[in-house]
């Protein structure tokens, strides 16, 4: 029988799609899940990007330029202008999503063994696309008691060598909803910098700030040019995860120049995604505005939900619309399958994202979720009730039932 790649046995299992069929099944038997495990916002896409697509006269749907429209790269320069971010079209390249941007990315600064340094927890498919081009991820850890703020610089500092090759942050950060502060921000250029090393920021939740924060770009950074890469995308900003339309964004020439070479090989971005990506772009403020009051709000009845919960920790995220939970169980991921398989509140019961998938070191994350917080008021208030009396009773039953399924206390 033919083999199966080392690299395919490697790549690992999402910890926010694994629990599908258990939620299939669980819709089969009629139950209804409250989706707290998956970033698909229910707000609506701006009307204004739909109607580029019902409106556009096309006669053939063919290629864009690799790099994608011009018209779109500049009206994207003129964004990022908006938030001090200084570029031209000719520092944009428009990627399948801000998935591909970061394989366009690992593909175009590392050879196969060199090393990633990566604050943990941190969004899963890095890891994913690290094992794709066969480079190390070597995490530093951030931890639930500090509210998973930036690790003390010597630590990053510590981990260092020969084959190192960038430091990857997610600002707001995905899974923990931390924005690091501009003083953070500083602190890993002058590092960057100290060491020739490339930063990485995966920004495509920046507008998605509370309590009066800003965020602050890499790209803000004069001395960080030639060093400094943002990963973006339209998914979140707009509504749009099915677009699939992303971009990577460099002021360094050979980065950009070297990724072409990418870009070019799978030929193009999507035509009628960019079409309303470009539109999109022209959504009032006022979107905005609207957008994160309603996530501020969402943030706020989640918190105020988990913490009326005995033994919940949980720290407040700052930005994005995400949240690391840690619950008074031994298994977060037997937890959640329990809550789809055998549980309901009047047909009703939730799906979690397990948060051991979100680390890369051994043993951490164990009794953790993440929370998309992407639901109505309602809906959260609705889900935390469900939660809050299945850790009543899972708590009372869990030895016997994780010995039934031969888990290890």
């Amino acid at each position: 029988m033919p083999v199966i790649s080392s690299k395919g046995k490697m790549m690992p299992e999402s910890p926010i799609r694994k629990l599908v069929p258990f939620a299939e099944k669980a819709v089969a038997e009629g139950k209804h899940i409250f989706h707290l495990n998956i970033g698909q916002p229910d707000i609506k896409t701006p009307a204004i990007a739909l109607e580029a697509i019902r409106n556009h006269n096309l006669d053939v749907l063919a290629y864009s330029h690799s790099a994608g429209f011009e018209s779109f790269r500049k009206k994207l320069a003129t964004y990022y202008g908006k938030h001090d971010i200084s570029v031209t079209a000719n520092d944009i390249l428009i990627t399948t999503g801000g998935s591909e941007a970061l394989i366009f990315t690992m593909g175009s600064i590392t050879d196969p063994g060199d090393e990633i340094i990566v604050p943990e927890p941190f969004y899963a498919n890095y890891y994913s696309f690290s094992t794709q081009s066969t480079v190390k991820v070597v995490p530093v850890i951030s931890k639930i008691e500090d509210g998973f703020a930036l690790p003390a610089i010597n630590e990053f500092e510590k981990l260092i060598t020969s084959k190192t090759k960038a430091i990857l942050i997610c600002n707001p950060g995905n899974p923990t909803g931390y924005l690091y502060s501009k003083e953070e921000i500083k602190q890993l250029a002058a590092l960057a910098i100290k060491y020739d090393l490339f930063l990485i920021s995966d920004e495509v939740y920046r507008e998605f700030v509370y309590d009066g924060s800003e965020h602050y770009s890499i790209l803000q950074e004069e001395s960080l040019h030639e060093h400094a890469i943002v990963v973006d995308s339209v998914s979140k900003r707009y509504s749009m995860c099915g677009a699939r339309i992303g971009c990577m964004v460099s002021k360094n020439k050979s980065v950009i120049e070297t990724a072409m070479k990418f870009a070019q090989a799978r030929l193009s971005p999507p035509t009628l995604a960019q079409i309303a990506s470009e539109a999109a772009l022209d959504t009032p403020a006022s979107y905005y505005t609207e957008t994160v009051k309603k996530y501020k709000a969402r943030r706020d009845t989640l918190v105020a939900g988990l913490q009326e919960i005995p033994g919940i920790q949980v720290a407040t995220p700052n930005g994005a619309f995400y949240c690391i939970v840690a619950l008074p169980v031994k298994n977060a991921e037997h937890f959640s399958k329990w809550l789809l398989s055998e549980f309901e509140v009047d047909k009703q019961t939730v799906m979690l994202a397990p948060a051991a998938g979100f680390y890369s070191s051994p043993n951490q994350g164990i009794n953790q979720v993440r929370i998309a917080y992407v639901l109505n008021k309602r809906d959260l208030q609705k889900a935390m009730q469900i939660l809050r009396l299945a850790l009543e009773k899972y708590q009372k039953i869990e030895e016997h039932i994780m010995k039934k399924a031969n888990f290890s206390l």
